[in-house]
């Protein structure tokens, strides 16, 4: 029977005020009938002492939800006991003190909070200066009742202040958590949308050439046989290299998944292979001439050192264009043009036009392709923008300006980091442009 109803209480928050209004009664009500050694009797009977001490019990039951009117009551019936030359100690004002704490645990307006306390000290201090009699000690008088009202205020801020930081201190806890989610889940989306791009630029270039080479073997094997030779070493030769892009791609990136386990991991003998960059581009342009793509190649300005990120990003750029042109034109000359100035390399990748044997690339649908997608976001992804469109003049081009330093990267980064968090948005010079 006790085990349940300790159960009850502790489940019930009805139950632990009725239990808690009880016990204070039981200490309460003595407590009121007490007064000071050699202070006449009050001429109050002591009924009176039992309802105001039910009353101010009375009145906790209503404290979770409405703690001022819990406050009023029971500050009014400690001020009828005074009033009646009852002396208040510990025990009377044992309800009282119990509804200032409840008062100041819910209540964050600290102006009101402090006006009501100090108006119920007040209100005490002078009812025992003026009706109480005249031969009580006045620290009984004063320092007794502001003592008591001040305590149980001053535990309850202390336990509302506990709480507050305590919630502060989840919350950020879990904000930290839910940020550093997004922020895995954002870096494995940036990881796959990059596998893609680099496993789609690895195989487009060679199967576009490959289609090409195939497309001329037949055409040579109908009136020129003594080409046939030529064009199957080429065959062979862009099929090799297809097959070792894609072995280096992928050994790429096994290493930096190697890269990122523990240090316990033996690692000795990986190496990382060499990305590709501006240095193969004649390897390049070779390769086009020999599906029937005679490309060119010109640079302005003094050559200067790009960030292993740009030099691999101007490298793709300029094999995807090249491989669209072989795909979806009948252009038979191709011209790439790097120019360099103080902070940034301009590229451009146009051919002469031609009949077209499809439509130019676009954005990329369902069943569509991502060519130009993948160098925009290439482009992006180091700090620099890509444009890409017909000529006014006949054919189509590819234009990008790719940073040589690395402050561009750096911006986009803190611009990435910043935008994951809830609500920020990132600065205006941290945007990557794109048209």
């Amino acid at each position: 029977m006790i085990a349940n109803w300790q159960r009850h209480v502790r489940s019930s928050p009805r139950a632990q005020d009725t239990t808690a209004a009880l016990l204070l009664f039981a200490v309460s009500f003595p407590g009121i009938l007490y007064v000071a050694t050699g202070s006449p009797d009050p001429a109050a009977p002591w009924w009176t002492a039992a309802l105001l001490s039910c009353v101010s019990c009375t009145a906790l039951l209503f404290h979770r939800d409405h703690p001022r009117t819990a406050l009023a009551l029971t500050t009014a019936a400690a001020v009828t006991s005074a009033a009646q030359g009852r002396l208040l100690t510990v025990l009377s004002l044992g309800p009282l003190m119990v509804a200032l704490y409840s008062f100041a645990l819910r209540t964050e307006h600290n102006a009101l909070r402090r006006s009501y306390v100090f108006g119920v000290a007040a209100l005490l201090m002078t009812t025992e200066v003026v009706a109480g009699p005249a031969d009580r000690p006045l620290d009984l008088k004063t320092v007794g009742p502001a003592a008591w009202v001040l305590m149980p205020t001053a535990l309850g801020s202390a336990v509302r202040l506990r709480r507050a930081y305590l919630d502060a201190v989840r919350a950020r806890a879990e904000h930290a958590e839910r940020t550093r989610e997004e922020e895995a889940r954002r870096r494995v989306a940036e990881e796959r949308l990059r596998i893609a791009r680099e496993l789609h630029d690895v195989t487009a270039q060679h199967l576009a050439l490959a289609n090409a080479q195939a497309s001329t073997l037949a055409h040579l094997l109908r009136g020129q046989p003594d080409q046939v030779h030529k064009i199957l070493a080429d065959l062979a030769t862009t099929t090799s290299a297809a097959l070792r892009e894609l072995k280096a791609t992928v050994g790429l990136l096994r290493h930096e998944g190697i890269e990122d386990t523990e240090d316990t991991e033996d690692t000795e003998g990986v190496s990382a292979p060499t990305a590709p960059g501006l240095a193969r581009l004649a390897g390049l342009t070779a390769s086009f001439r020999s599906a029937g793509l005679d490309v060119t190649v010109s640079t302005e300005g003094e050559p200067r050192q790009l960030t292993p990120a740009a030099d691999l990003t101007a490298f793709r750029i300029v094999q995807e264009a090249l491989t669209n042109v072989t795909k979806h034109a009948a252009a038979k000359t191709a011209r790439v043009r790097l120019a360099y100035s103080h902070d940034r390399l301009t590229l451009t990748v146009a051919d002469d036009g031609g009949t077209l044997r499809s439509a130019p690339p676009t954005p990329p649908v369902p069943g569509g392709g991502f060519g130009l997608v993948g160098m925009r976001e290439r482009a992006q992804s180091v700090g620099g923008r890509l444009r890409a469109g017909p000529r006014p003049g006949g054919g189509f081009e590819v234009r990008a300006e790719l940073p040589l330093s690395e402050t561009a990267l750096t911006i986009r980064e803190s611009a990435l980091a910043i935008r994951s968090r809830p609500g920020a948005k990132p600065p205006s010079a941290a945007r990557p442009s794109s048209t």
